[in-house]
């Protein structure tokens, strides 16, 4: 089906976020999520050599077609995670999908304890909301205790098995910061999961390099924090 004809067809299903920013100034960051609808986009930084129009042209395209048989009940907001503004990759596809679809953008982000300059280098074009890892945490242990400590023993984990394979083909071991950013990405999925009403979750690829802070997203899978009804495949297949 013609992409403009589904957006078409979409509209009157899927609510926008005009008269809804009464709320803004009243309501904490994290709680200000569970108004909408958050899309959260992962995938390569800007060693995606794509062409961003083309990989997020596909991304509306998958999102509502999903749409179309479960449609959002909240606004839609695509929800990022502090990526600095590139030419190609994430930070270049995410306002990409936001404007095709017509719906704001927020931003999560890790505190400056974490990584100080995080906040500083993101793309904050035009966010009609910033969160904190710190406040998605808080919640997150208020909304289903002991998650946070089973999302981080199942990434230490990971990258100790990761690492374990990196040393067999004589790699180095991952960079310290890949345990705080696969944090930030599944946190944020597992607190939108239970706060908000409705979430979709979708890769830039079908193929996920397993050096990559995306290949993590089996954590929430896999704990049974995020539902796999809410993720969309890049492939049509």
């Amino acid at each position: 089906m013609d992409l403009q004809l589904k957006k078409s067809k979409m509209q009157g299903n899927l609510r926008t976020v005009e008269g809804d920013q009464h709320f803004l100034e009243s309501e904490s960051p994290a709680l200000m999520l569970k108004r909408y609808h958050p899309i959260i986009i992962e995938g390569m930084s800007g060693y995606d050599t794509r062409d961003p129009d083309e990989v997020s042209r596909r991304i509306t395209d998958r999102l509502l077609g999903h749409w179309s048989e479960k449609a959002p009940t909240q606004p839609l907001l695509v929800l990022t995670q502090g990526d600095p503004l590139e030419s190609s990759g994430i930070s270049a596809i995410t306002p990409r999908v936001a404007e095709r679809l017509s719906v704001p953008r927020g931003l999560v982000y890790l505190d400056a304890h974490l990584a100080h300059d995080h906040w500083l280098q993101a793309d904050r074009d035009g966010m009609v909301l910033e969160v904190a890892y710190s406040e998605l945490v808080d919640h997150l242990d208020q909304l289903s205790p002991n998650s946070i400590k089973q999302i981080e023993a199942a990434i230490d984990e990971q990258i100790d098995q990761k690492n374990r394979e990196r040393a067999k083909l004589g790699k180095n071991r991952l960079r310290n910061y890949y345990r705080d950013f696969a944090l930030l990405q599944e946190v944020t999925k597992a607190t939108c999961s239970k706060l908000c009403d409705g979430i979709t979750i979708i890769h830039t690829s079908a193929d996920i390099p397993d050096s990559s802070v995306t290949s993590f997203f089996t954590v929430g899978l896999n704990l049974g924090l995020v539902d796999s009804d809410n993720m969309v495949s890049y492939s049509s297949v």
